[in-house]
């Protein structure tokens, strides 16, 4: 559980400052100016990775405690992953004022194709399971 939790509390702090950086005081509103729509990213991405950091805590208390590590590893890989994949992605947009949304959308993207990767620990098929 202490793992989950400081994985639980690095991704509030990521978030954090990911909503101040992106919101800028605006407010979501989809369709409207680019600061708005860059905050509806950020709410999106917010809510997608809310609900994997869900997901990884009740995969981490499915799993035998000999499993936990590995999984706890894999899943701060994917991580670490997912931001340099996105900020490499969008390195490209960052003068752009639309850079939020965009790195926003992909670090959703990223999240919710995380999901398939921690619903294999859940089948016969996981890493843990293979000699």
């Amino acid at each position: 559980m202490r793992g989950w939790a400081m994985v639980f509390g690095a991704a509030c702090a990521m978030l954090m400052g990911a909503d101040a950086h992106a919101q800028a005081g605006a407010a979501c509103k989809p369709g409207g100016s680019v600061d708005e729509t860059n905050a509806c990213a950020v709410q999106a991405f917010q809510a997608a990775d809310t609900e994997i950091a869900i997901l990884y805590g009740d995969v981490m208390r499915a799993l035998s405690a000999h499993e936990r590590p590995q999984l706890r590893q894999e899943h701060t890989a994917w991580q670490r992953g997912r931001t340099t994949r996105c900020k490499q992605a969008q390195r490209s947009n960052e003068s752009q004022p639309q850079w939020p949304r965009l790195y926003h959308e992909c670090l959703t993207a990223e999240t919710q194709a995380r999901r398939k990767g921690l619903m294999r620990w859940l089948t016969l098929d996981h890493p843990s399971a293979k000699p």
